[in-house]
């Protein structure tokens, strides 16, 4: 029987949607999507799509190691933004941790995300080989 492993970030909204930051089973590891908050759940970088998509992939990294797992795992990312017109920054901070890994990845316009401070969101899937 494969273990389930969940992660959570202890965000308030959570329990109240039902979800897990990321969850493991067996190799694989599921991140949510995740948005830019600060360590007490306010948005971070209002406005700023570099330093949002920079503060998600770290709090991904963070699940995603949590579990087990390395950012060399990761095999897909899926880019969820609110102006793909800010594509050049949120793909500079994007490829500045995966340049070398080099996973699959979409970059998706959204009318909107879960509030308007948020302008980029990310998921994450890694399979952990090691």
């Amino acid at each position: 029987m494969t273990t389930r492993r969940n992660f959570s970030t202890g965000a308030k909204w959570e329990p109240i949607v039902g979800y897990s930051r990321a969850v493991r089973i067996a190799d694989t590891i599921e991140v949510s999507g995740t948005c830019a908050v600060d360590p007490e759940g306010k948005p971070f970088a209002i406005g700023d799509p570099y330093l949002q998509t920079a503060r998600c992939l770290e709090i991904i990294r963070t699940a995603i190691e949590h579990l087990g797992g390395k950012l060399e795992d990761v095999i897909r990312t899926r880019i969820y933004v609110t102006n793909i017109d800010q594509w050049t920054e949120i793909g500079k901070a994007h490829g500045e941790v995966f340049g070398d890994i080099r996973p699959v990845t979409t970059m998706i316009e959204v009318s909107s995300l879960i509030s308007v401070d948020y302008i980029v969101e990310i998921e994450a899937t890694a399979i952990v080989t090691h």
